[in-house]
């Protein structure tokens, strides 16, 4: 297929590239990355374009394959519940009818993104993240060689589970072009029962939720700057089921109920050009990183922190609370000069290993050079 010359739109994080190409198949893909390795050049991949200020800027970058061609659903087994869908398809314009893929995108992003940066929104708690729905991954190497793992029943265990690696990689290993989805029944009805607390008594909430034993969804908070730390439980189910549950929380925790969930539910809280931090930590220990700026997952442990004033000194601190938790803290994304002062990825346990990998995957370390943590 042919190459474009990149325009001043064509780049990782403002590092231009020198050409474009947009392939439309697996085997379209494998010939643009066999040329590729033959001319030495230093590859990226876009998608949805929705994060790719995540990570580190590429120290290089020849080739932008850009994936927004490669899309489509090549099959839906509703029987199954499974769906095998193109890299470049956009998760928001999914639609299987009476299953979906409980990942809950963000506007414009694409599905090789989401499974690249191992991205899932709330209800990862009841569904699980993107590394657990994948069941099967088909991937091109840096030498244009095509990979595929898993298969199409949820069951399987043949051969390695290679989409767990690829899940997460930052683009680091090759070009995901094609994954096989676990699909979940949508659910009849939903309810969310919102309630604020004072941060002092969020974890004394979080427990009394945890007994209620209602299989919530997805159990979500947000502190703002000011004010009072909200708590949202999303419960879903058949009509009566939900009816009951939602009053069960309603009665156990104080808070109300509606049908939608509240404004910031999903969303990263910070905005274009802001730092933005991933945080982890065990549930008995979330209350401990809920600082303002804060929002995410108190039913799974993984929050979003926006970062302002002193970044480097608020980074330290809130790292090292993380760390003390047993958890970690990783800079997703952040403005160039905090770049320069602030280290992104923290301690990463298995950094050797993960090396080998890169080494054995991409010898050349032509794939988003620099992307990754370790500078792999």
């Amino acid at each position: 297929m042919e190459w474009a010359p990149a325009t001043e739109a064509d780049h990782i994080d403002g590092v231009p590239a020198r050409w474009v190409a947009a392939p439309t198949t697996t085997a379209e893909a494998a010939a643009v990355l066999e040329r590729a390795a033959r001319d030495n050049l230093a590859v990226g991949i876009r998608g949805g374009g929705t994060k790719l200020d995540w990570g580190l800027p590429p120290r290089r970058l020849d080739l932008l394959v850009d994936t927004k061609r490669l899309s489509g659903v090549l099959e839906h087994a509703a029987g199954d519940l499974i769906a095998i869908v193109r890299a470049g398809t956009r998760l928001d314009t999914l639609d299987f009818g009476s299953q979906h893929l409980a990942l809950d995108p963000l506007p414009g992003a694409t599905v090789g993104g989401t499974v690249a940066l191992n991205t899932s929104g709330p209800r990862r708690l009841l569904h699980g993240t993107a590394r657990d729905l994948l069941i099967g991954i088909t991937v091109v190497r840096p030498d244009g060689r095509v990979t595929r793992s898993g298969g199409k029943v949820v069951k399987n265990v043949a051969g390695y589970d290679l989409g767990k690696l690829y899940t997460g990689s930052y683009g680091t290993l090759g070009l995901i072009t094609e994954c096989v989805f676990r699909l979940h029944p949508v659910a009849g009805a939903r309810a969310v029962v919102t309630t604020p607390v004072p941060r002092a008594d969020l974890g004394a909430l979080l427990a009394t939720i945890r007994a209620e034993q209602v299989v919530p969804s997805a159990v979500e908070l947000d502190r703002p700057d000011d004010g009072p730390v909200t708590v949202a439980v999303l419960v879903e189910g058949t009509p009566a089921g939900v009816h009951d549950r939602a009053a069960q929380l309603e009665k156990a925790t104080g808070g109300t109920t509606s049908a939608d969930p509240p404004p910031w539910w999903g969303r990263y809280p910070w905005q274009p050009g802001e730092t933005g931090v991933k945080l982890t930590a065990p549930l008995s220990r979330v209350p401990a990183l809920a600082e303002p700026g804060v929002r995410g997952s108190a039913g799974t442990g993984v929050l979003y922190a926006r970062l302002t004033g002193d970044i480097p000194a608020r980074l330290d601190r809130i790292r090292a609370a993380a760390i003390a938790a047993g958890g970690h803290a990783v800079v997703l994304t952040a403005p160039p000069d905090v770049r320069e002062r602030v280290d992104m990825w923290g301690p990463v346990p298995g950094l050797a290993l993960m090396r080998r990998v890169k080494d054995r995957f991409d010898p050349g370390h032509r794939f988003a050079p620099g992307r990754f943590a370790g500078g792999i």
